[in-house]
């Protein structure tokens, strides 16, 4: 997918950001409910699901909707997380790709140790802005009982009972987990390695944001 975008063609950032944004929006749709069931599994005190089916299952039939379980609140992550940070995570990786290319030199050709610090640095910088949206969302992911009356009511108890701060819980953890893995996922997939990535789920922001480039 990315041979079709032309190899001496620079995009525009808001391009970059638009593209991203809108790979954003089908990993949110296609990737949240089974993030809610892991976060439900992860996070159970006693043996209250047995499995990710018997989590599907429970989540589908003891919430009213099935569409507000295992999309509780999506919109609003919508914009608030996963477009503006998937929009700077690939404007970022972008422009670092061709900072960090020689002059005279295809930015297709960049050296492996360039693309990882490309990807790495995106990477960070990406979760450094979605960071406060997850925390949010996994408090609510997990209020199975009913103690939030909504992501406000979230937000509000989350300040009042431990401070601005609760908003970047794990920050250490994420930044250390973000570089290595975003530096690997992107040299991956910019030399197609292991697997074919235009099968791959794991990667359908990416396939999504490179045809967005060259539909735009």
């Amino acid at each position: 997918m990315m041979d079709a975008v032309e190899p001496d063609r620079r995009v525009s950032p808001l391009k970059n950001f638009v593209a991203g944004g809108v790979g954003g929006v089908c990993l949110l749709f296609t990737g949240h409910p089974l993030d809610t069931i892991k976060v439900r599994l992860q996070t159970q005190e006693c043996v209250v699901y047995r499995g990710t089916y018997d989590c599907l299952r429970k989540t589908v039939s003891k919430e009213v909707i099935a569409f507000c379980g295992l999309y509780g609140c999506i919109f609003f992550f919508l914009f608030l997380s996963d477009v503006p940070s998937n929009g700077v995570y690939f404007l970022t990786y972008e422009y670092l790709k061709q900072f960090l290319t020689p002059e005279g030199e295809c930015v297709h050709h960049l050296s492996t140790s360039r693309v990882l610090l490309a990807g790495g640095i995106a990477g960070m910088l990406n979760w450094l802005i979605a960071l406060p949206a997850d925390v949010l969302k996994s408090n609510y992911q997990t209020a199975t009982d009913g103690r939030y009356r909504g992501l406000r009511d979230v937000l509000k108890t989350l300040l009042r009972e431990e401070g601005a701060h609760a908003l970047y819980k794990g920050l250490s953890a994420v930044m250390l987990r973000a570089f290595p893995a975003n530096a690997v996922r992107k040299h991956t997939h910019a030399t197609n390695t292991f697997f074919n990535i235009s099968t791959s789920f794991a990667y359908c922001h990416e396939n999504v944001y490179y045809r967005v480039l060259v539909e735009v």
